[in-house]
């Protein structure tokens, strides 16, 4: 029977990530018992304090047991954590140990969202790709720039390691995991049972663009104003590094340093936001909102919103048209 280690963390925590993780490992066992088989799961809410209290004084949990009475387990699941992130780094430093020392020892770590600065800030994710919540990518990167984040991703696998992006994309990480340790038929059941897309991959359709600001790069941020009041425009880089007075090698890199984007990624972007937001309204046809955005080629047009939305222009009008 695998061990599954629901962590029950200091401060604000998602409780949705938790009684939801719980209810679905849970579901696991009663759909092997109803087909003859043994329960695959032995699943408990773990603590560094016998009862917990959300800093918001919403909910109280009884952790089942605390982080020293376990000595093995085979899967650790670490909620969001809501609030200051420091602060909840801080809260919650005596997991690190435990942690650090399970996985050592063969143990696999599911994270969601947020969840990963705590689980950065304990050096496991160093040298490892993760997800997280697409609005905290850009302070994810500052605060732990030796790990590899994949914003665009909404579930990442490395090296014994899982991790979701968003909100309720924990829902598409668990049913991942219960494929692996259950095997397709009860992910497929259990996909239709919780109504889980668990084909879903990508945080791409969801991701609002606003631009990385919080540099202090000064050339960098005319580069960005410029690109934003004029996308409609053709934009190179050789343009916007003449018009910029420095030279287009400096440019670039001083660029990517700051936004975590090439030129061409930023321009791409708020170029394919603004055709969201028009596609969104319903009240123009595709052809005139490429138009609108700079593109005259339907064929580049495409092919740039599909690799920035996760899909054709048709697909998110059709989707997200209000």
């Amino acid at each position: 029977m695998k061990h599954i280690s629901i962590i029950i963390p200091q401060g604000h925590y998602s409780m949705v990530n938790v009684e939801g993780t719980h209810q679905m490992f849970s579901w696991v066992n009663e759909f092997m018992e109803s087909k003859g088989q043994k329960p695959l799961f032995k699943i408990q809410l773990v603590g560094l304090a016998k009862s917990i209290t959300q800093t918001n004084g919403l909910f109280t949990v009884n952790p089942d047991a605390l982080i020293d009475d376990v000595k093995k387990t085979d899967l650790i699941v670490v909620p969001a954590m809501h609030g200051e992130l420091q602060k909840n780094i801080e809260l919650n430093t005596g997991l690190g140990p435990w942690i650090r020392k399970q996985y050592k020892e063969g143990a696999e770590i599911a994270g969601f969202c947020i969840a990963q600065f705590f689980l950065a800030s304990t050096g496991i994710l160093n040298g490892k790709s993760c997800a997280t919540h697409w609005r905290s990518a850009n302070e994810f990167r500052k605060m732990f720039p030796n790990v590899t984040l994949l914003d665009d991703k909404i579930i990442t696998e490395c090296e014994g390691i899982y991790t979701s992006g968003g909100a309720y994309s924990f829902t598409n990480l668990v049913m991942y995991l219960i494929e692996k340790y259950a095997g397709r038929e009860a992910a497929i059941v259990g996909a239709k049972t919780f109504m889980i897309d668990i084909e879903r991959n990508s945080q791409s359709p969801f991701i609002m663009f606003v631009g990385q600001k919080e540099h202090k790069d000064e050339t960098v941020l005319q580069a960005q104003q410029y690109i934003e009041h004029n996308f409609k425009d053709r934009l190179t880089v050789d343009g916007l590094a003449n018009q910029l007075n420095v030279g287009r090698r400096t440019f670039e890199r001083r660029f990517k340093k700051a936004t975590s984007n090439t030129v061409v990624e930023y321009i791409q972007r708020v170029k394919i936001e603004a055709a969201k937001k028009q596609l969104e309204t319903g009240r123009k046809t595709i052809a005139e909102i490429m138009f609108d955005v700079g593109y005259t080629d339907a064929k580049a047009f495409r092919d740039v919103f599909k690799k920035v939305a996760g899909m054709s222009p048709v697909d998110y009008r059709n989707r997200y048209m209000g």
